[in-house]
């Protein structure tokens, strides 16, 4: 292309389809240019490449694994929605209407707001001058309830939100929590999903007729890890770890169990 693009005023529509067609093809040529160049200079600085990872066909299999026929992952259609709570609209009629029933309609909505409760503990003291205190109702844990740990949990790894966002989102809500709060929900007390997880697996095995198993790559913390999968149209259980070895995947199949 010359050094100077020429007045665009002076060029039809064709000369200027003409233009755009070859600043397109340059521009292609230099994105694949500036690519080459960027793993050159990977390549003299020593730094690894990005990782290779091969698509999964897990969902194949399982389509092809799969008895009824149905695509994997496909959910049959529920039934009614249930029913949280009715109101009955009136309506202004003149004198002398007969009532003919009602006319449902369905509006479904989302409630998400704070719930702070105030636990009051009695304190009594003994006879012999020790101090009891009530102890917390059954399942307490912290400073926050398990539906705003759901929460928090969901958007995380199923919104892909971070927790400075996550933090600022619960903020805005009228919760009154941190950064580092949000990070030790993320990371503390779930030894009770690794045991669901793992109950989840034995049970599949016990009762499935068939399963289908599948590996994919995973990257976390700069390394190249494996994902395994295990399932089939009933359940699915899922776990990451830096090995493709049989014996780590025969660990896996051995659902928590040591021996």
């Amino acid at each position: 292309m010359a050094e100077s693009l020429p007045d665009l005023d002076d060029l039809d529509v064709a000369a200027l389809k003409a233009l755009v067609l070859t600043l397109l093809e340059e521009q292609a040529a230099l994105r694949a240019e500036n690519a080459t160049l960027r793993e050159e200079i990977r390549r003299l600085k020593g730094l690894s490449g990005p990782p290779d990872i091969k698509p999964s066909g897990m969902d194949k299999q399982a389509v092809s694994r799969g008895r009824t026929g149905r695509k994997a992952g496909r959910r049959a259609k529920k039934g009614r929605v249930p029913i949280d709570e009715r109101r009955i609209v009136r309506a202004a009629v003149p004198a002398g209407s007969r009532f003919k029933g009602y006319e449902d309609y369905l509006v479904q909505d989302l409630l998400c707001r704070p719930n702070t409760v105030l636990l009051r503990r009695e304190r009594w003291l003994t006879p012999e001058g020790a101090t009891i205190v009530a102890p917390l109702p059954a399942g307490t844990r912290g400073h926050f309830g398990p539906a705003l740990r759901r929460f928090v949990l969901a958007l995380y790894h199923g919104g892909q939100t971070s927790a400075e966002r996550l933090a600022r989102l619960l903020d805005d809500l009228g919760i009154k929590i941190s950064k580092r709060q949000v990070v030790r929900l993320l990371n503390e007390g779930h030894d009770g999903f690794v045991a669901e997880g793992e109950a989840v697996l034995r049970a599949g095995l016990e009762t499935a007729p068939w399963i289908s198993v599948d590996d994919t790559g995973a990257r976390h913390a700069n390394r190249n890890g494996v994902t395994s999968g295990i399932g089939n149209d009933a359940f699915a259980w899922f776990a990451t770890t830096f090995s493709k070895s049989r014996l780590n995947f025969l660990e896996r199949l051995r659902a928590g169990h040591a021996d």
